[in-house]
């Protein structure tokens, strides 16, 4: 994802450039021609089905874990997860990022975004032991969520629109790759020590 945000970059740059130089009279017409003629269309193209496939193929790489059992602090397929510990290992095997262990401190280390945008391999939270962000899984599309939801429990899909995932709801967030290479062992003990008070 690192080589995709340059090139997005450049083609924003390029399309605030031009569009700050326009003539007040040119068309959309005109500027689907430039972008063309400069191949910024289809690099525009390539950036965002890339970023596609890199959802899809996480949420494929989650999907690969249906069945396993939920164990409290579990951090791989052959023992169990926990819900941080699929997330984590999800977005390590399919993105080579690695989040913070703990919901809470995925939470403050991701982007928020709207409800209304979430999109697939994004996060989403929830309310389940009485405090913010203790519960976490994977945006799959649809309304869906995967997840390794409970002690006695395997990672399953489930639907957000449910009473109990309604109500305990506590926002969603998107990781970005700029944001997970920052976070190192020290800042997430940072971080952690932050939310316990």
């Amino acid at each position: 994802m690192r080589s995709i945000a340059p090139a997005l970059l450049i083609a924003s740059a390029a399309l605030l450039a031009f569009s700050a130089h326009a003539a007040p009279g040119n068309s959309d017409d005109d500027m689907d021609k430039l972008l063309a003629d400069k191949g910024l269309l289809t690099k525009i193209d390539q950036v965002r089905q890339s970023v596609s496939n890199k959802a899809s193929e996480l949420v494929v790489n989650a999907m690969g874990f249906l069945g396993v059992p939920y164990k409290r602090g579990g951090n791989n397929a052959e023992t169990g997860f926990d819900c941080s510990g699929f997330v984590r290992a999800v977005y390590e095997e399919s993105l080579g990022l690695l989040l913070p262990r703990k919901a809470e401190q995925q939470a403050f280390a991701t982007q928020h975004i709207d409800k209304t945008d979430l999109q697939p391999g994004d996060l989403v939270f929830f309310n389940t032991l009485r405090h913010a962000f203790s519960h976490v899984g994977i945006y799959i599309g649809d309304g869906k969520f995967i997840h390794s939801p409970k002690p006695g429990a395997e990672v399953r899909v489930e639907s957000m629109g449910g009473r109990y995932w309604q109500r305990r709801f506590d926002g969603a967030r998107r990781v970005l790759a700029a944001q997970a290479a920052e976070i190192t062992p020290l800042a997430a003990s940072a971080i952690d020590t932050a939310a316990q008070r």
